[in-house]
C-alpha cells in the first residue's frame, strides 16, 4: 500500500480528500501521517490505545451479530475537524506512546482470540489515518475467522477505500450532517467525499452499513436538511439502511454548548419514519421503544435494547419469525 505520491521534492499523502503536501520531517493534517526520508511514515503503527471489549451495540451496531462482543481499539490523530469532537482527547492530539500500549496486528488477532472476541473494531478515533495499520490487522483477522468493523466518518479517497474495505465486515459510518456549509464550518471538511464513501461502501461491498448522525441543536436539526438526508439515503442507498440519531453531548471546541434535546431526537426519529427509512434508532440517550429493532412488515418486535442489555425475540435466521420478512443485516 503505497497512498502518497512525490510533489516538488515534496511528497502528497492521498489517503484522504486533503491530499496534504509535506516536506520532510512534516505531518500532515491528521499529526500522525509523516514525511520521512520521502515516505509516508505511519507514527502509530503497531501502537493501540483504547484497547477494551464492548458489546457490538456499543460501536453502534444494532443489524450485525447482536449481542456479540467486539475488542475495540485506535490510534491518535484524525483527518477530520470536528469542533464538537465526542473524542477529542484521542484525536485532537498527537501520539503520546505513555497512553499507547504495544500492539501488533498478530497481537491484537491473539487478544480477541484470547477473549472470545467474534469482532474486532476500529475506533474511538478514525481509521483511514492508519488505514495501512487497521488493513494489516482487518487481513489477519479474516484469516482467523474473526469479523472486522469500521466506525469512520468515511473521509477517505476512493483507492486506500477499496483496499481497506475489501476486508471490512460491517460499518458504522457517520454522516455529521447534511448541508456544505456545516461540513466545512463545524469539520472543516466536505460532504460529498463522506456520500460517495457512503454510496461506495453499501452498494459495492459486502458490508453491513450503519449511518450515525449526531444531532447538535441549531446545528444540524433543520427539518429541511434531516428531509434531504433521509430522502438521500432511501434513494441512494435503500430504505433498510439502518440509522442512528444521536445526541451531542458537550465536547472540545462545544463544550459551553447544551446537550441535545431529547425532544430533538424524537422529532429526526419520527420525521426519518414518516419519510420511509424502516430501522431508525436514537442514541446517547436509554429508551427502549426507539432502540427495539422492529419488522417493517408485520410490526413485530424483534430486538429490544435497554441500554447494552439486548434480548432476541422473533428472529431466526435473519427473518422475521411471525411473518418471514428478511431483516437488513446479518445475525
Amino acid at each position: 500500500m503505497k497512498y502518497f505520491e512525490v510533489c516538488n521534492n515534496k511528497i502528497k499523502c492521498i489517503v484522504c480528500p486533503r491530499e496534504c503536501v509535506l516536506s520532510e520531517g512534516q505531518k500532515g493534517f491528521c499529526k500522525v501521517r509523516k514525511n520521512k526520508n520521502g515516505k509516508i511514515n505511519l507514527i502509530p503503527y503497531n501502537f493501540a490505545t483504547g484497547l477494551a471489549i464492548d458489546p457490538i451495540e456499543k460501536k453502534p451496531l444494532y443489524h450485525f451479530y447482536p449481542q456479540s462482543k467486539v475488542l475495540s481499539f485506535g490510534t491518535f490523530g484524525c483527518n477530520m475537524g470536528c469542533k464538537f469532537c465526542q473524542n477529542y482527547h484521542m484525536s485532537k492530539f498527537e501520539q503520546n506512546f505513555e497512553y499507547s500500549q504495544k500492539a501488533t496486528p498478530e497481537m491484537i488477532v491473539e487478544t480477541a482470540k484470547k477473549y472470545s472476541c467474534e469482532s474486532v473494531a476500529f475506533t474511538y478515533n478514525d481509521p483511514t489515518v492508519f488505514v495501512e495499520y487497521a488493513t494489516e490487522t482487518a487481513k489477519l483477522c479474516q484469516q482467523e475467522g474473526i469479523k472486522t468493523i469500521a466506525v469512520t466518518a468515511g473521509y477517505i479517497n476512493p483507492n486506500p477505500a477499496k483496499d481497506f474495505y475489501r476486508y471490512i465486515d460491517a460499518a458504522n459510518i457517520d454522516l455529521k450532517g447534511f448541508s456544505e456549509n456545516f461540513y466545512r464550518k463545524n469539520c472543516l471538511a466536505k460532504l460529498e467525499p463522506v456520500l460517495n464513501t457512503i454510496k461506495y461502501v453499501t452498494n459495492e461491498t459486502d458490508c453491513v452499513v450503519e449511518l450515525t448522525t449526531l444531532l447538535i441543536d441549531g446545528e444540524n436539526t433543520n427539518s429541511e436538511d434531516l428531509k434531504n438526508e433521509f430522502n438521500w439515503i432511501i434513494e441512494e442507498l435503500g430504505a433498510d439502511i439502518p440509522v442512528h440519531l444521536s445526541a451531542f453531548q458537550p465536547a472540545w471546541k462545544f463544550s459551553d454548548r447544551e446537550r441535545t434535546k431529547v425532544e430533538t431526537l424524537f422529532m429526526a426519529r419520527n420525521l426519518a419514519k414518516e419519510i420511509g427509512l424502516n430501522y431508525v434508532y436514537t442514541g446517547n440517550i436509554i429508551d427502549e421503544n426507539s432502540s427495539t429493532t422492529v419488522c417493517p412488515t408485520c410490526k413485530r418486535k424483534l430486538i429490544i435494547r435497554n441500554g447494552y442489555n439486548t434480548e432476541i425475540l422473533a428472529l431466526k435466521d435473519g427473518k422475521c419469525q411471525n411473518c418471514g420478512c428478511e431483516i437488513y443485516g446479518k445475525f
